[in-house]
């Protein structure tokens, strides 16, 4: 009888031990940060000292939402404006939008990114392709920045990073050069794959 008591309390343990470690597992899952790049799409009139006011309230509010906005870009003549963030989710990046200003985005992609170069402080430009939906790999962008850094000194550009959702297959690079037809004959050149967009941005931290 004694043995038998011994046994279920061990069996008891083991059990418990396995719920907590379970419970441990999910929320360390459910609280993996991923990458997000958002999209406002705000119209003409935007500034970027609106933007940049707009930027702070985030901060003061991302916490709550688990949430680390890293930099953003503003498209003053197009009134578009991009953030990256760091993120459990899409829904916690909204949320802090929300909250914070009510300046949701249009659309939210979750991205994978590049290795970061340096910058010499020139005029930043945004690239945009769009690709085949679900056609395109991080690895193969990957490969195709290479052949941009192999061929940006003839144009006199510096592709800074880039950003890869592969669900949408956009893609979104982020260079320095004198002016966008640089930044598209360097593509041209490198890869053949030419950008729908080239947007002069400035960038805020």
């Amino acid at each position: 009888m004694k043995t038998k008591l011994i046994a279920a309390i061990f069996v008891s343990l083991l059990f418990g031990c396995a719920q907590k470690e379970d419970a441990m597992v999910q929320e360390a899952e459910a609280s993996e940060k991923k990458l997000f790049l958002d999209v406002h799409d705000i119209g003409p009139g935007v500034t970027f000292a609106a933007v940049a006011d707009a930027h702070t309230k985030d901060l003061a509010t991302e916490k709550e939402f688990d949430v680390h906005f890293i930099k953003y870009w503003v498209d003053e003549a197009a009134g578009k404006v991009y953030c990256l963030a760091e993120a459990p989710s899409e829904a916690s990046v909204f949320k802090t939008h929300s909250k914070a200003h009510g300046l949701v985005p249009d659309y939210i992609m979750q991205v994978t990114e590049g290795i970061e170069a340096k910058t010499n402080g020139r005029q930043l430009f945004l690239d945009i392709h769009n690709l085949e939906p679900g056609g395109v790999t991080a690895e193969a962008v990957a490969g195709a920045h290479e052949k941009d850094l192999a061929t940006q000194g003839k144009y006199d550009v510096n592709f800074i990073n880039y950003w890869v959702d592969e669900k949408l297959g956009t893609v979104v690079c982020l260079s320095e050069a004198t002016d966008s037809l640089a930044v598209i004959n360097t593509h041209k050149e490198a890869h053949g794959l030419v950008p729908a967009k080239v947007k002069r941005v400035k960038q805020g931290m």
